[in-house]
């Protein structure tokens, strides 16, 4: 029971801790470079990307485009953009399983080392309910509770999963063990009977040479 009051907890922390994937790379010409996201069916996502221009003063140059594509574990792309400077996505995940984005920088001579800034939100935080909300009291007030609901909704989504996954696993578990007994008993069998034929070879031997 403590065991399980403990994962509860972490869980909880998890889900109310920002699931906020933040980063800025470098990325050569010709490079690509792909991120991963795990995700339960209806956890919403957003994200943004742009590359980071070196000379803020001009305008990017020809070579600074890249080539975005954000895919589900299977079926169609979920985002796709082609000699792009920037851009967005969001989507409902629709399936659980692990969600790839991969930014390409376009193939370029001489070859040139992009800045990428890359920014990905999952779950609760995905919502920005705060880009909503306004100064008055009683709005940031029903802020607060529409985003502790929205946690709250989140956090039975994910018990949810978790439960599906052990029934899962305990299913997979009962198939083997079943499995397991049944390969144990056709080995048991199978023994039994080539220690019979094998008496019964002797027993026939020892006949033909009248030795019993």
């Amino acid at each position: 029971m403590d065991l399980r009051r403990s994962s509860i907890l972490l869980l909880i922390i998890a889900l109310l801790s920002p699931r906020t994937l933040s980063m800025r790379y470098e990325l050569k010409s010709s490079k690509t470079k792909c991120i991963g996201e795990d995700m339960h069916e209806n956890s919403m996502s957003v994200g943004k990307y742009f590359i980071v221009n070196p000379n803020e003063d001009h305008p990017l140059p020809a070579s600074h485009k890249i080539i975005v594509k954000v895919m589900p574990p299977q079926g169609k792309n979920l985002h796709e953009a082609d000699n792009v400077e920037a851009g967005q996505f969001s989507f409902t995940a629709y399936e659980n399983g692990s969600y790839v984005a991969c930014i390409t920088a376009v193939d370029y001579k001489p070859e040139t080392t992009l800045t990428i800034d890359f920014d990905w939100k999952t779950g609760v935080h995905s919502k920005e309910w705060s880009n909503v909300a306004k100064k008055s009291q009683v709005v940031m007030m029903e802020y607060q509770v529409k985003t502790l609901m929205d946690t709250v909704n989140s956090i039975h989504e994910e018990m949810y999963y978790l439960r599906e996954r052990e029934e899962e696993m305990q299913e997979l578990n009962r198939s083997t063990n079943s499995k397991m007994a049944w390969l144990s008993f056709g080995s048991l069998m199978v023994c039994l009977s080539v220690a019979g034929l094998q008496f019964w070879h002797l027993k026939t031997f020892f006949e033909k040479k009248k030795l019993i």
